[in-house]
């Protein structure tokens, strides 16, 4: 059995030696692949398919196949298979390409490119959708989806606009539209959505239009959800003035992610001085020492910590709670008292000039 196992080693070993010096010795020449084609699969997302080209003499072991995406964004990468799965805006065209490859000891060897081409989307210029953003937020169970655009500074006023989105599978169509003054659809609302609660991976959104007028020209966009996930803002705020220190306490937003991937920022703004300070904390509670007779407001916000998530938006500031009393300082009752004194030694003045002013003096008549 051992010199069996032995045997079979030496054979794989003889194998690779004499491949190893086929690379050396002569010039490999290789076939592009064949049956090259780009088909739609979803939104924003392309199927490549080929074949390795079948007058490829003699057959190679270790062949791969080097993908480029030429456009919309540039992008090239290597693989055994025979198809490649890509994700990226279509309303422009794409178009890519793919050769055979072969890496041979210090050797390497490659086929001329074939290539494939989809059509950029139909259309009048002008007329596509702009400034298009999206923001989800998790209400109750549930992530939400808002997005907003503007309508295409060409389009006419018959337009009228469609929102559908993709994540993963799983593809919808807006139902619920807020319009402009000509009745056109500006923004969607989707309260309930299939997306990834704590924000990681891609959204495709695909926004079409119609008109009796001209050929509305579609827009394809991709947003990564941990750029476009709104958190929401900490809970059961509280605050309690003990002298001159505040101390602040709060839970954690309606989130999946746990109570340490949070940061928070803390707004206090003294009313009286018309100024804010903000703190960036970590936890759940904070404190600092304030002037108790100034009335102050605070509010707190939350965002995702990158070593949870990449990098998101902050949430909205929680509603504002207020702490401290606008008491008088001892300087704005002395001058109070100052100004009441001069007012009432103005009043008395006054007073005793009109009492001790003469008369007028009346004169005798002649008889």
């Amino acid at each position: 059995m051992i010199i069996m196992v032995i045997i079979f080693l030496f054979l794989i070993g003889s194998a690779v030696v004499l491949q190893t010096n086929s690379c050396l010795e002569k010039q490999i020449s290789l076939l592009p692949p064949v049956n090259f084609t780009v088909i739609v699969t979803g939104l924003s997302k392309v199927l490549l398919q080929w074949k390795p080209n079948p007058n490829q003499y003699p057959k190679i072991n270790g062949i791969k196949y080097k993908v480029r995406i030429n456009t919309p964004n540039e992008d090239d990468y290597e693989t055994q298979k025979t198809q490649s799965r890509s994700v990226s805006v279509l309303h422009q065209g794409f178009s890519a390409s793919v050769q055979t490859i072969l890496h041979c000891d210090s050797s390497f060897f490659q086929s001329s490119w074939v290539s494939a081409e989809l059509p950029a989307h139909p259309g009048a210029p002008g007329t596509s959708v702009t400034n298009l953003t999206c923001v989800t937020n998790i209400l109750r169970d549930d992530v939400s989806l808002r997005c907003t655009w503007f309508v295409g500074k060409n389009a006419p006023e018959d337009t009228q606009y469609f929102l559908f989105y993709r994540f993963d599978v799983y593809t919808e169509e807006c139902q619920e539209y807020r319009k402009d003054s000509w009745n056109r659809n500006i923004a969607c609302w989707f309260p309930k959505t299939a997306i990834d609660r704590q924000g990681r991976g891609q959204l495709a959104v695909h926004v079409n239009g119609s008109s009796k007028q001209i050929t509305i020209k579609p827009l394809d966009q991709l947003f990564d959800l941990h750029a476009i996930d709104q958190v929401n803002p900490p809970v059961n705020v509280t605050a309690k003035l003990e002298g001159n220190r505040l101390f602040i306490q709060w839970e954690k937003p309606v989130s999946n992610f746990p109570r340490q991937c949070f940061d928070y920022e803390v707004n206090i703004y003294n009313i009286r001085g018309d100024y804010s300070k903000i703190q960036k904390i970590q936890g759940n509670s904070f404190n600092l020492v304030i002037d108790p007779t100034c009335k102050h407001s605070l509010k707190i916000r939350a965002t995702v910590h990158f070593s949870c998530r990449k990098n998101g938006l902050w949430s909205e500031w929680s509603q504002p709670i207020y702490v401290g009393e606008d008491k008088p300082t001892q300087l704005t009752e002395w001058l109070l008292s100052v100004l009441m004194a001069t007012a009432c030694f103005l009043l008395l003045t006054l007073f005793f000039i009109c009492r001790i002013k003469p008369g007028p003096v009346k004169q005798k008549s002649k008889s």
